[in-house]
């Protein structure tokens, strides 16, 4: 379960960190851009998913290994 939860953080921090590249860079990367109900709060999406993958590395943290 440890490492579901680390694997998913992490998928969300990318996802977070490359919404935000986009966002402030125009590159073209990420999925937050490409989902259409997000339109118009792409920023707010990329920062939650990077909150999301903190809160998601603690719980991981916070459970046992085994």
């Amino acid at each position: 379960m440890k490492q579901v939860l680390e694997f998913l953080g992490f998928i969300a921090l990318v996802q977070g960190a490359m919404g935000l590249v986009h966002e402030f860079t125009d590159w073209h990367v990420g999925l937050v851009q490409r989902l259409g109900f997000l339109d118009g709060y792409e920023i707010y999406a990329s920062v939650a998913l990077v909150v999301l993958a903190f809160a998601l590395f603690a719980l991981a943290e916070s459970r046992q290994s085994g």
